[in-house]
């Protein structure tokens, strides 16, 4: 590594481009197609660009993090729904002019703690985050074992309580924040909802979904629904709220 500096956004809007190609490779297309996102991303980073965190080596992109601000009251069950809810709670909050409380970290690539470390504003000590665990395969449909098939509805909020013998978590992704001294409060069963058509869903999985059932997805967490009758698909996805103290 050469000469590292961490800045934001709204210092160098020049790294925007950058920024997309470098953080883009590696996530599965169907998140870039999340209609949330689609709808609010623009105003988020309008209104947000200072918490918008970059690491650079020798001005070169190399990881980063990003949050919004909402008004959170500290209990779970106020929570916004997740990945979406998060989005759309900061940005009607802003433009409502309530007053944010809360900095919400939701990431980017690598590490994200220098986003959480900069951040000023609300409450940089209050911090969730909902967590998108980077290997959830490893239940199938009913709860069993299987390093092949992806997570499933776990509404109940077993993916939360699933540990190790030494109490971490099974995902290493969920081990790096718990590490980082985050700690897990609930899951988001509903964090992130993506509808297509059954050709859109092909295209991005670069699959054949022959007839109506579900499926496991190269980069999901989740199993994607397919209804050929309606002609739709639908991914909705789970994600872990946790708490960066």
């Amino acid at each position: 590594m050469g000469n590292l500096e961490i800045v934001t956004t709204a210092d160098r809007q020049d790294l925007d481009e950058q920024a997309r190609n470098a953080f883009r490779p590696g996530w599965p297309e169907f998140i870039f197609h999340d209609p949330v996102s689609s709808e609010h991303l623009g105003r988020v980073e309008t209104y947000f660009p200072q918490y918008d965190v970059l690491l650079l080596d020798e001005d070169q992109v190399v990881a980063g993090g990003w949050g919004v601000p909402i008004r959170w009251n500290g209990t779970i069950g106020t929570l916004p729904d997740g990945y979406d809810g998060a989005l759309i709670s900061a940005v009607t909050g802003h433009e409502k002019s309530v007053p944010a409380d809360t900095l919400m970290h939701h990431g980017r690539r690598g590490q994200g703690r220098p986003a959480r470390q900069r951040a000023g504003g609300p409450d940089p000590h209050r911090t969730p985050h909902p967590s998108r665990q980077r290997r959830a395969a490893t239940c199938d449909r009913t709860g069993q074992a299987n390093a092949q098939k992806p997570v499933s509805a776990h509404a109940d909020g077993k993916l939360a309580r699933w540990a190790r013998s030494d109490g971490l978590h099974i995902d290493p992704w969920i081990r790096t924040h718990q590490r980082l001294g985050a700690s897990i409060l609930a899951s988001a069963p509903r964090s992130m909802i993506i509808t297509a058509t059954v050709a859109e869903w092909e295209d991005w999985a670069g699959m054949v979904f022959p007839e109506t059932g579900q499926y496991t997805v190269p980069g999901a967490l989740d199993l994607v629904t397919i209804d050929h009758e309606q002609d739709r698909g639908t991914y909705s996805e789970t994600n872990l709220w946790m708490r960066h103290a």
